[in-house]
């Protein structure tokens, strides 16, 4: 897989995907993060990327200039499965939109900042827009640097244990059960026996149903939808 990222802030990206699980994947070969600086591809002597909207009200708007010349350049290199923009009005990101996206090839992530993009380039670029949360950053890269996590973690070989990943959090719309480790007791605070008893069929009955119920108690709205599932 290979993840292309527009940014007029690269070096927020450099930490993120340069340690733990991709890091590792980049390392194995399993997927290719690059992170282009939209800068680059401005005409403007200053290499600005912004200017006025065409509208009264405070903030600047990404021109689509170097945006559009960005998008271009990589299309011109390869295929794209989908070309991303993080936005506040896009489509909620969740598990299910990770193991989707898991599935691609190559992909484009647009970093949104300031207002907004011009808007030509949301008509005529973008495929896919999407929101990490009902809340405003100042920028799109951390949301870019959260969906790469989210979607390089699922990537076969990227986690050791394989089996992991399908056991995370918001997989079949249930929230993980309690995970426990040694000691069995501390303080005389205990283990549930069940765990202590290598019957494994009663450990994944209890597992699954203690999913269920965190669910139903902690995330009603997932609990629905798992229960449209069934």
């Amino acid at each position: 897989m290979r993840i292309d990222i527009i940014t007029v802030l690269p070096e927020i990206l450099s930490g993120p995907f340069s340690h733990s699980i991709v890091k590792r994947a980049r390392d194995k070969g399993l997927v290719e993060i690059v992170v282009h600086n939209l800068r680059d591809f401005s005409t403007d002597k200053h290499r600005r990327v912004d200017d006025y909207a065409f509208s009264k009200g405070a903030g600047m708007v990404m021109t689509i200039q170097p945006i559009e010349a960005a998008i271009s350049y990589l299309k011109s290199q390869r295929d794209y499965d989908e070309i991303i923009f993080t936005t506040p009005d896009g489509i909620q990101f969740n598990q299910q939109e990770a193991n989707n996206l898991s599935l691609k090839k190559n992909l484009i992530i647009l970093c949104g900042h300031y207002k907004g993009i011009d808007h030509r380039i949301r008509e005529n670029f973008i495929t896919m827009e999407i929101s990490i949360g009902d809340y405003v950053l100042t920028g799109g890269e951390l949301a870019a640097a959260v969906i790469t996590d989210s979607i390089v973690r699922l990537i076969p070989g990227a986690i050791s244990d394989e089996t992991s990943a399908l056991s995370d959090s918001f997989q079949d719309n249930l929230l993980s059960p309690p995970v426990y480790t040694r000691p069995a007791e501390y303080n005389g605070m205990k283990v549930p026996d069940i765990l202590l008893s290598g019957n494994d069929k009663l450990i994944d009955d209890w597992k699954h149903q203690q999913s269920i119920e965190r669910t139903r108690l902690l995330r009603p709205d997932l609990y629905e939808k798992y229960l449209k599932d069934q």
